[in-house]
């Protein structure tokens, strides 16, 4: 049986947040002010190190979190903005110190928190290498036994010897990872900074990940990127508020997460209220509307989805024949497949202020989607919003199967299939 290699308990932290200051309205105030400055800075400078005399002044990033990971786990953190990953991940990594609760880790870590963490700007990229290993306890040659590797990966063999302070932000990061995942570590933190590097070093990055996985070394990843935590991570914990909100298997905490996403997010009558103006045809996109059949703000993969554009226009000869077009992309951007009213020859009436297109089983698996928007009349573009709008997809419940057990990690798509055995 796997031992805990991270055991966290009772983990809070507690930052002092700023106060907005009184501001002296008249000359008596302003006078009094200065007559009671010295007292009330001999006050702050008391009660900088006495944290809960003003609970104003407190902020807790993290509260009452516990949990355990057992070595050879692949732990995905996820959360929205101020959750308190980030700050959970700088406990794990000793870089701060909790404010209540105890961290009782055992092994080597290796961390990548921030784009360039752990280097000397003034020194080379060879020199940090070396200095990396060795805060990590490894001899010297240990590291000259892995230095070509790391270099091979990262790619800046041409910098090798130039003082880090000159290099990009990427070329920071793919050393930074390098370092990180090459030196033997046997627990490797993980945060949100692989956003950083191109979509080629991306991958690259997960396909390591899960090499050291393999290995029966202990992966914590941090990411927004619900594919990326989908694909390389097998158990997952969700934070809400510097509290755990769901801990368990990597797809459950996805799906979790997703539909607060949606709950908070995505409003589908309200989300895409839009006022786009083509002036040269005074053409308006009013509003773009995602409702589904069952009346909820949650999209599940196999349920009806109705994805509704109005739009109006002076000139109503424009609306005849007027070509709308939805385009489904992945959240790398990949397009998945195209609706609109050209492929089924419906064109639209010159009455027309609306069109609604219905996909009875809607067959995206759960994660995070974007859709382009494009309208034009015989050919001629009128408006044509791209990148802008996303949306989730946050549970399956396919052709009356139930919630099955599918993530990105099973691709884009459900098949609706059905399993029949025989003798």
């Amino acid at each position: 049986m796997a031992k805990n290699v991270i055991e966290v308990k009772g983990l809070s932290k507690k930052y002092r947040i700023g106060k907005s200051e009184k501001h002296s309205d008249t000359l008596v105030d302003v006078i009094l002010s200065g007559i009671k400055s010295p007292f009330t800075n001999f006050k702050k400078i008391q009660n900088l190190s006495r944290l809960d005399r003003d609970e104003d002044t407190v902020s807790w990033a993290l509260r009452d979190v516990s949990f355990d990971i057992k070595q050879g786990d692949v732990i995905g953190i996820i959360g929205h903005n101020g959750a308190g990953k980030s700050t959970l991940l700088k406990i794990l990594s000793r870089i701060t110190e909790p404010s209540e609760g105890e961290v009782h880790i055992r092994g080597r870590v290796a961390a990548l928190l921030e784009v360039g963490t752990g280097f000397h700007p003034e020194l080379t990229g060879r020199e940090n290498i070396y200095m990396n290993g060795t805060i990590l306890g490894m001899r010297k040659y240990e590291i000259d036994r892995k230095l070509s590797e790391i270099v091979d990966f990262s790619g800046v063999e041409k910098y090798l010897d130039t003082p880090v302070k000159f290099y990009s932000s990427g070329m920071r990061v793919r050393l930074g990872f390098s370092v990180a995942a090459h030196l033997e570590p046997e627990i490797l933190i993980i945060d949100e900074v692989l956003a950083v590097g191109d979509a080629e070093f991306q991958k690259k990055c997960l396909g390591k990940m899960d090499s050291v996985s393999k290995q029966g070394k202990t992966v914590v990843f941090v990411s927004h990127d619900m594919t990326a935590v989908g694909v390389l991570c097998s158990r997952g914990i969700l934070l809400e508020g510097g509290k755990i909100e769901k801990a368990g298997e990597m797809p459950d905490i996805i799906t979790h997460y997703l539909t607060i996403a949606n709950t908070i997010e995505l409003n589908i009558n309200e989300q895409y209220r839009l006022n786009i103006r083509n002036d040269e045809n005074d053409f308006v996109l009013e509003s773009f509307i995602i409702t589904t059949t069952d009346g909820i703000q949650v999209i599940q993969t196999g349920q009806q989805v109705n994805f509704c554009v109005r739009y109006s226009c002076i000139n109503t000869n424009l609306l005849l024949k007027l070509d709308v077009s939805l385009t489904f992309k992945s959240e790398l951007g990949e397009k998945l497949f195209v609706i609109d009213n050209i492929l089924n020859d419906s064109r639209s009436p010159a009455s027309s202020t609306s069109i609604v297109f219905s996909v009875e089983q809607f067959p995206l698996l759960p994660g995070k989607y974007g859709i382009d928007i494009w309208i034009a009349n015989r050919g001629k573009q009128f408006i044509y919003i791209k990148d802008q709008i996303q949306f989730n997809v946050a549970q399956v419940n396919f052709l009356g199967q139930g919630n099955l057990k599918t993530s990105q990690r099973h691709g884009y798509f459900n098949a609706g299939f059905k399993v029949e055995y025989s003798q």
